[in-house]
């Protein structure tokens, strides 16, 4: 007779605890400049190794080194840096308003600037972001759009774009290519495919940039993405952000002690790159390597930005209840503003000086943009859209029923 051993379920454990210190060996860290570069047009398989390692540029003394080391005028770092600097004040003041209950919900993107901020470099005008609720700096980083626009909409107050019909950090910006942020996980991986297949049936030059978080690609929205993307060639950029955590569950939940989330990729024949999330240079460098292979008709991209969410998930959350406190001081890659300015500095086109100076004046930016949308009312006094724009933007003429229940309505 044969015996059998009895069938037991593997349940992956937290790695953070409170009171326990996370090992981050994990993380499988190389050297900076230690990863080659393959060129754009490669084959996907040929990526597969840089699926396991990790694509960095910048050294422990700040310097870029290494074949991904990107040709980059000092000016545009610069940029970089005040775009991620004034993300990250930004944040900290909604998150204050959010505690004056001056906005009902807020999600910072702290300790991941780096990656919304350095990849918006590499995408052109028409170019189509599907994001998630942490990628405010793609906004950010850009002139055209108005930090009161951003406020209101956070305050659902009566200038609010949106007109109260997303919740606070769901931003929509189509002229900025910014598409309607879903609170459904996933789902906007497989749209970004879709609008990426659409773009190369029609035979334009656009490609589509799609956001999903580590925890999320256990959504079969994910999968299903990948599978169309690789048949059919898309040319679309699927970013993978591993800031360790999905709520209040370790990224081993969802499979991520097992192998790399870029293998997924692979996996799928698709080209794939992990890439260090706290090394502006980095992800600028293969943001802009993506960018190419994807309007060059060469096929999707898969990148895992390797980061870490230094803050709560949301303002409705308290990450003490499950991790450390210091954990985001002991993550081995470090604070990315901090990199950056260090490499600035290394090139004489920063000083401790400019830094301070451009601080002031980004708080100040940032003070003036939050106290001129304050006039158009916050969460606490109940200046909302008027009820008539629930009739608005339903249909391109509005119809006779809508009209008489406007009218019933009295607005």
């Amino acid at each position: 007779m044969t015996s059998h051993t009895a069938l037991k379920l593997h349940v992956p454990e937290p790695t953070g605890r409170p009171g326990c210190k996370t090992d981050f060996s994990f993380l499988r860290i190389s050297p900076a400049g230690a990863v080659r570069r393959p060129p754009p047009d490669c084959h996907a398989g040929e990526t597969a190794e840089l699926a396991h390692h990790l694509v960095r540029v910048l050294d422990d003394d700040g310097h870029a080194v290494g074949p991904w080391a990107p040709a980059i005028h000092p000016e545009r770092l610069r940029r970089g840096l005040r775009a991620m600097m004034k993300t990250r004040i930004f944040d900290a003041r909604m998150l204050v308003a959010q505690r004056q209950k001056k906005l009902s919900f807020y999600m910072q993107c702290l300790g991941e600037e780096a990656i919304a901020v350095a990849h918006a470099q590499a995408l052109e005008e028409g170019d189509m972001c599907f994001p998630t609720y942490r990628q405010q700096g793609l906004l950010l980083s850009r002139d055209d759009i108005s930090m009161v626009e951003l406020i209101c909409q956070l305050m659902s107050n009566e200038a609010d774009p949106l007109k109260g019909r997303q919740l606070p950090v769901m931003y929509s910006y189509k002229r900025a290519g910014f598409f309607s942020i879903s609170g459904n996980l996933a789902t906007q991986v497989i749209q970004a495919v879709g609008w990426a297949m659409a773009s190369a049936i029609k035979g334009d030059t656009k490609i589509a940039s799609a956001w999903i978080g580590d925890g999320a690609t256990a959504e079969t929205d994910f999968h299903t993405a990948l599978t169309f993307a690789h048949v059919y060639r898309a040319p679309v950029i699927i970013n993978v952000v591993n800031n360790q955590w999905a709520i209040s569950t370790f990224q081993a939940i969802a499979g991520g002690e097992g192998t790399t989330f870029a293998q997924r990729g692979a996996g799928a024949g698709i080209a794939s790159l992990r890439v260090d999330g706290n090394d502006f240079l980095a992800v600028h460098a293969a943001s802009q390597w993506a960018a190419e292979r994807a309007r060059s008709n060469h096929g999707p991209a898969l990148i895992e930005w390797v980061t870490y969410r230094a803050g709560p998930h949301s303002t409705s959350d308290d990450p003490s209840k499950y991790r450390p406190a210091d954990d985001w001081q002991r993550f081995p890659l470090g604070d990315p503003i901090a990199r950056l300015k260090q490499h600035l500095v290394s090139l004489g086109e920063w000083t401790e000086e400019r830094h301070e100076a451009t601080q002031k004046a980004l708080e100040a930016e940032v003070v003036a943009a939050q106290k001129e949308a304050e006039t158009h009312g916050t969460l606490l006094d109940g200046r909302v859209p008027s009820a008539a724009t629930m009739f608005d933007d339903v249909y391109k003429e509005m119809p006779e029923h809508l009209r008489r229940q406007r009218q019933q309505l009295g607005v």
